[in-house]
This record gives structure tokens, sequence and C-alpha cells, in this order.
């Protein structure tokens, strides 16, 4: 008899083929690894009274000077603010031009310029995609302010549901925008300004309704040297990020005449959405590109995944604007949710752990979120317009909670192995079932055995060269897993 210990790593391993995970957790949903244990993730219950009109593709939470918790919203429709008893209110300000819940693409006959191919002859190369309606959210001092990039003007709401109620339009304020940034030196960047995809145009400083340079006031403006459209921007620690679809900017404060100095940072990692970078400690930046992960943490680098294989060939690319980072600092994670490739709408989850380096997938719709801050627990909203606080209690509504391995050998060269009992490593035994799935070549048949309920030890019967684990929830408890173990005897040869 051998024990056999099954000592799989934390975090999932999902690019190449199956066997490539070999040793490695394959797929996952709803569970987290953290600190050598994995466990669930917690659940989530519904915060607001009701439901947001359009798609959410905005979420900020910040307190005002009376230390209220608040919730700013921006859909593709409206923009909203939620008091901390949950009650939403329309600030939507008037006039304001709604965008598109989805992006459209057009291509195929018609698409381009005249005479560009011979008659009758579908165009090539000329797919354009119309992104989805993305707002950026910001503060300025107590006060909301945000920006809809199909609407492109910069809006401030002061607060309180009684008068001013909606959002206006901030005074002088260039049109024509992409997004928004509160520096930390109180000036605000209008990014895409005047409908220059390059033009970086700021206000004078602690005054956001001066726009016009003078030499008794710091507001300017700067083109950017890049062949992309400005998409966001972020602050970190002495400086403000700036991303186009193609680069990355830096914008570094330095007083009068120029106001502030602009440097190209990184190229070919411009972001794929407008919402896909996360800011972790005020001092780094994780983001999502159209071909990987970046971070910057002093310099742009990048991020190397071991699922990236799978989640770009998951996507769909032409709902790729939707993509929404979140970070969620209690476990040290960066999530990001993403439209699969068969859904138009978001529904799926890749997260990086940087505190222990490794990373995870999952299922789950939220268009859009913020970790902890103002409020006790992250704040998501789901497809269907509710706010949810999570990773709280260990309700789910119908969602599975799941760990699958990537096949791990347990016979050597022709031997197989018969394995007849699993000594589980639980925290409290029987929250959890295992399910083996059995082969006898990669590409071979696959047998399926359990799933078992835990005893110590359990009884199971199989015979293989290679098995698969799956480990699933029992019901809704906050277990951990360790280390399982096999008690096998060497079978004869296949």
């Amino acid at each position: 008899m051998a024990f056999i210990p099954l000592q799989i790593p934390p975090g999932v391993y999902r690019n190449g083929t199956e066997l490539q995970s070999s040793g490695r957790w394959y797929d996952a949903n709803l569970v987290r690894f953290y600190e050598n244990t994995m466990r669930p993730m917690g659940g989530w219950r519904k915060r607001s009274e009701s439901a947001v009109a359009g798609a959410a593709r905005s979420l900020i939470t910040w307190k005002d000077n009376d230390a209220d918790p608040w919730i700013g919203i921006g859909t593709n429709s409206r923009l909203y603010a939620m008091s901390v008893s949950g009650v939403l209110k329309d600030i939507t300000p008037t006039g304001f031009t709604a965008g598109l819940i989805d992006a459209t693409i057009v291509t195929g006959y018609g698409t381009g310029g005249y005479g560009l191919q011979p008659f009758g002859v579908e165009r090539e190369n000329l797919t354009t995609i119309t992104p989805a309606a993305m707002w950026t959210l910001d503060t300025w001092g107590e006060y909301l302010i945000g920006c809809s990039n199909a609407d492109g003007k910069l809006y401030e709401w002061q607060l309180g549901f009684g008068t001013p109620t909606l959002a206006a339009p901030i005074a002088n304020a260039p049109v024509g925008c992409n997004a928004i940034l509160a520096t930390a030196e109180r000036f605000i960047f209008a990014l895409g300004a005047n409908g220059n995809p390059r033009k970086v145009q700021w206000c004078d400083q602690e005054n956001n309704t001066v726009w016009t340079p003078s030499t008794l006031n710091q507001a300017g403006d700067f083109e950017l040297t890049t062949p992309g459209t400005l998409m966001a921007g972020k602050r970190v620690r002495g400086i403000n990020l700036l991303w186009t679809d193609v680069d990355c900017h830096s914008a570094t404060y330095i007083g009068q005449p120029f106001v502030f100095g602009f440097e190209k940072i990184g190229s070919g990692c411009g972001l794929i959405s407008a919402q896909s970078v996360a800011i972790v400690a005020d001092a780094t930046a994780f983001w999502m590109s159209k071909t990987g992960f970046w971070m910057y943490d002093g310099s742009v680098k990048p991020l190397a995944s071991d699922v990236g294989d799978y989640v770009y060939r998951n996507m769909n690319r032409n709902q790729a604007s939707k993509v929404y980072a979140v970070h969620n600092g209690e476990y040290g994670e960066v999530w990001w949710f993403y439209p699969s490739a068969s859904s138009v709408e978001i529904d799926s989850y890749v997260l990086y752990n940087y505190r222990e380096g490794h990373w995870n997938i999952g299922i789950l719709g939220r268009t859009a979120g913020t970790g902890r801050g103002a409020f006790d627990h992250p704040m998501l909203v789901s497809a269907d317009g509710y706010i949810y606080e999570h990773d709280v209690g260990f309700e789910y509504d119908s969602e599975l909670l799941f760990c699958e391995s990537g096949p791990v050998q347990i016979g050597n060269g022709d031997n197989l192995m018969a394995v007849n009992q699993l000594i589980p490593d639980e925290l409290n035994q029987g929250e959890v079932t295992a399910t083996f799935k059995t082969k006898f070549y990669p590409n071979g048949v696959e047998s399926s055995f359990g799933p078992y309920s835990m005893s110590n030890p359990t009884s199971v019967r199989f015979t293989a060269r290679q098995v698969k684990m799956r480990v699933d929830s029992n019901g809704n408890n906050n277990w951990r897993v360790g280390t399982m173990r096999l008690n096998a005897n060497q079978g004869g040869r296949r």
C-alpha cells in the first residue's frame, strides 16, 4: 500500500492542453486559494431596493464631509446615486445623451470610403466596433463627477436627494470627452477633450469652472504623441497614469509654466476597455490589454498569466469594451469581469492574487463594482441591475462552487494504480464531496467515480494511470480543504 498525496499548488492553470495542467487545478468556480488552503468565496446579498435602468458600466463609493457613505452608478442611459439605506435616486443630467448598451459591429458591404474596393465585393479588414457606453466616475471633494464616453460632457453632482436633485454639466468644461480624472493636486483632467482622441485638458487648480489658460491660472492642455485614443486615467503615488488603447503615459505635476509633464512609459500595452484597470494601494496598477495582462509598479511590465490562453479564447472580443476590473484588497485580488464567447453580456471572471502570485477563473455576471472602502464589503452590480454586497455570508443563489484538477499521474509507465481509499483533509469533515475522473491515455475515454461524501477514511474504488479530482461544496458553509491523499496499490499493466 502507498499513500499518494494530491499536493496541488494554489491557483488555476489553463494554458494549452488539459495534460499541460498536470498536477495543477484546471477549472474552478467561486472558490479561492488563500493561505495555502482552498475555501469558498464569500456569498452575496442584495443591497439596492430596486434595479437601475440600462446596464451598469461604472460604480464608485465614497463618503461625504459628514462621513455618510454614497454609491454612484453609471449605466449606458442613466446616472444614479444610492444612499447607505439602499434607496436609489436617478440623478441623470438634463439633456444627457444615452449610449449603446452593447457594442455594435459594422462590416461587409458598404463599409469604408467610396471606391476603396471593386463594386459588389464585400469589404475586407474593415470591421468597425462601436464600444458599449462606459462611464468614468470620480470625486471632487465630497461631490461626484463623471463622464460617459457616449455623451462626452463632464458632470458634477453636489449631493443630497433634495436640491439640486440632478447632476449638472461643469461650467466651461470641454465637451466630446472620453473620460475624466481628478488628480491628487486638485485638477480635473478631461481625456479626449473636444473630440481630439489624444488631447488632455485640465481646469485651474481647485477651480473646476476655469478651463481657459491664462497667466493668472494653471489651466492648460496637452496633445499626447500616440497613435491611440485616450480611454482612462488613474492616480498612483506621485503621478497620474493615462492609457490609450495602444499605450500608457504618465502625467506629473511640475508647476508653472507647463503645469504637467507628460511621458510615454509603455507601448503595446493599451487598455482592452476603459474600466479594465485597477489600482492597488495607490502604488501599483494592474490592467488587461487586447493581448495580455500588464502591471505598473514604477515601470510598465507584462504580467505572466496561467490562464491567459483560456481567457482570451473564451472571450467575446466584439464585446470586450465591457471588461471591468475590481480590486478586492482583503484577499489581495484583482478581478476582471468579461463576456464569454457564448454571451453578449458579462458572465465570467478571471482574477489574479498578487499577494500569493496565482490565478483563478469562474462564472459570475457582474457588470461593474468596487472593493471595500466607504462600505464594509465590495459592491458589485448584477446584469439585471441590482447592487449586491459581496464576500458576506455563504449564499450564492443557484451557483455551484467547485474546483477540478488537471490529470494527476499516479501510475508510472505502463503500470496502473488501484485506489481503494481517500484520506480527506478538511477543517470540518463532510462539508465538501470528491469526484474522481480517470483516463488511461490523455485523449482516452474518461470514467467518473463519485461523488463521495467524506469520512475518515473514505472508501473509493477505481484503477487508473492518471486521475482528476473534483471538489464540490456540500452546502453553504465556510469550509477549508488542504492536501487529500489516496491509498493505492500497484496494479497490472495496460
